[in-house]
């Protein structure tokens, strides 16, 4: 709490500080230029930005103010659980109860009607339980995908990430944004044409 504001105000506002925090949370997905690895809150940032930019390719009824919502609160959790990079089993053991307690401590700093929306939508996210959810999902799985391809390989050249294994982390598009399911599989037969992404086991590509 801050002294001498009023009190709804002051959490407001410390939350918003506590959110600076996620500036410092570092992903394995690098920038385009390679230069440095992206911070979570670039991330959140440059997915708000994907919504409003495909929000023509997104299925029918999507409330795209709701989607921006989620997408720019549902990496918050990471200020106290870290990012688990998706390719690391070891890193996602815990991940879940992790990031509950997170979301209860980070949320739990806004006034309580902002709480229950705000974690409200970061639950709806993680469950994928509405249109709105699987889209902003869809866009989490894009964004990164792009960075990679755009940078040559990225983060799947560093670890060995194969193209079976980025479809299988690619899946939640066909449903959240259908429209854009075919432009990621050309994607990723481009990237392991270029030599980008190594191709599945046994495969003749």
């Amino acid at each position: 709490m801050i002294p001498g504001l009023d009190p709804k105000l002051g959490q407001q506002l410390a939350f918003i500080m506590e959110l600076d925090r996620l500036k410092g949370i570092l992903r394995q997905t690098r920038v385009l230029d390679a230069a440095r690895q992206e911070n979570s809150a670039e991330h959140s940032w440059h997915l708000a930005l994907c919504a409003v930019v495909l929000a023509e390719h997104a299925p029918g009824g999507i409330d795209l103010s709701r989607v921006l919502k989620m997408v720019l609160v549902h990496d918050v959790v990471e200020i106290d659980a870290g990012d688990a990079f998706c390719y690391d089993a070891d890193a996602n053991v815990g991940k879940e109860e992790r990031e509950r307690a997170a979301a209860e401590r980070i949320f739990g700093l806004l006034p309580a009607e902002q709480a229950n929306e705000l974690r409200g939508l970061w639950e709806e996210f993680e469950s994928g339980a509405s249109a709105d959810a699987r889209f902003a999902v869809a866009l989490d799985r894009l964004q990164p995908l792009l960075l990679n391809f755009g940078g040559e390989g990225g983060s799947w050249r560093q670890h060995r990430v194969t193209h079976d294994q980025v479809m299988v982390r690619m899946a939640p598009i066909q449903q959240g944004a259908p429209e854009l399911w075919p432009a990621v599989v050309r994607l990723l037969d481009e990237a392991v044409a270029r030599g980008y992404l190594a191709p599945a086991p046994g495969s003749t590509a």
